[in-house]
């Protein structure tokens, strides 16, 4: 077997692998969207469950400085 070939079968199988997991990634974010449905079918507003997800991915740190910097905005623009 030439080295050429062992190449390209490495790389068909990452390329395979990717494509297999690119169909999970697919298939994950299919049963998150049937979640979010299902939350908005219970009278939840999926909109603010996906800034709360969001900021719960944050760090204690990162999410009180950008809370402060929203306070802040809020404040010039008169909103808060």
């Amino acid at each position: 077997m030439s080295e050429g070939s062992v190449a390209a079968d490495e790389l068909r199988l990452l390329i395979e692998r990717i494509e297999r997991l690119e169909e999970e990634k697919k298939a994950i974010a299919d049963d998150v969207k049937d979640v979010y449905s299902e939350a908005k079918s219970r009278g939840y507003d999926a909109k603010t469950m996906r800034a709360i997800v969001r900021l719960r991915k944050m760090e204690k740190h990162v999410r009180e400085e950008a809370e402060a910097l929203l306070d802040t905005y809020k404040a010039a623009l008169g909103l808060g």
